[in-house]
């Protein structure tokens, strides 16, 4: 039977952060907008690292059952499932679990608004959080699952970038327009750079798997390029929201700082491959984090 130190784990507490990240920036840009609800933040909280736990849980089963984790060519750590630490039953009860509370925290941010936002917003709303669940379901998942198929990084950018800072943004202030569609889209091309370095990290063993990655496509020197390209126009987008929104005064721009280490990520990976991109990971995660926590800070002093 699993022991809490496996399930610990699964959950993959370095993907999390990310998670975390996209709650504090769209409530950032809620409180420079002076909308900010306690409550709000911590349901959103709860849900956004839920879908995280959620989509590493089903990741990790789908890669399983395909036989991608089995093949001896992955190059990231053991994964609970091919180590045999957590059963398919257990990690398909957990799933279930993790859904479920996906669902009702979901919906309880969705009744706690209720009386400020039209129906119409409601069940938009129900309509995107059903769509995420979903997300992180499929993503490796059954036989039609999209990060085999390419699609990974597109669904990575929207459901860890748009879709929960926007929403977060939205069930603060009550209201849908274009502040928070710059930073969102920045965290995104982040959480697309997160799920690049793990494609480059495992990218022989996908390929000789038959899971189609953006990775797997381009190839590794091109995957690299790509990051590049992620990397810069993430530091545009938010830069062009502090220079329409929160100009003024000069220390609104020292969050910009944290693009330091995103840059020199990018320099790195140039000079890795295989396993030795492992620990970008989380470094990559950790930047988004402490880009959104600085972020928010400076446009609200």
């Amino acid at each position: 039977m699993a022991t809490v130190k496996d399930w610990i784990t699964a959950f993959r507490l370095r993907t999390l952060f990310l998670a975390v990240a996209t709650v504090i920036l769209g409530s950032g840009i809620a409180l420079h907008e002076e909308s900010f609800g306690m409550t709000t933040f911590m349901l959103t909280l709860l849900l956004a690292v839920s879908i995280q736990i959620l989509a590493n849980l089903a990741n990790d089963l789908g890669d399983f059952q395909k036989g991608t984790d089995t093949t001896g060519r992955r190059q990231g750590p053991a994964r609970t499932l091919q180590s045999g630490k957590i059963s398919s039953r257990e990690m398909k009860g957990a799933i279930v679990v993790f859904s479920l509370i996906c669902i009702i925290t979901g919906l309880s941010l969705i009744f706690n608004n209720i009386y400020y936002i039209p129906f119409s917003s409601a069940v938009i709303l129900i309509g995107f959080g059903g769509v995420s669940i979903l997300a992180a379901l499929f993503y490796t998942l059954g036989k039609h699952a999209y990060g085999y198929k390419g699609w990974g990084d597109l669904l990575a950018f929207l459901f860890f970038g748009p879709v929960p800072v926007i929403g977060t943004y939205f069930l603060h202030t009550h209201q849908f327009n274009f502040q928070p569609v710059l930073p969102a889209i920045g965290i995104g091309l982040i959480s697309a750079m997160i799920l690049n370095i793990n494609n480059m990290r495992d990218i022989e063993n996908d390929r000789s798997s038959g899971k189609i990655t953006i990775a797997v496509k381009l190839g590794i020197n091109k995957a690299k390029l790509y990051h590049g390209i992620l990397t810069l126009t993430s530091f545009l987008f938010f830069f062009c929201y502090s220079t329409l929104y929160a100009p003024i005064p000069w220390y609104r721009y020292l969050y910009l700082l944290a693009f330091l280490f995103l840059f020199r990520i990018m320099d790195c990976i140039r000079k890795k491959n295989g396993h030795e991109l492992d620990p970008y990971l989380r470094l990559t995660s950790l930047s988004g984090f402490l880009l959104a926590l600085l972020f928010s800070v400076c446009i609200n002093i």
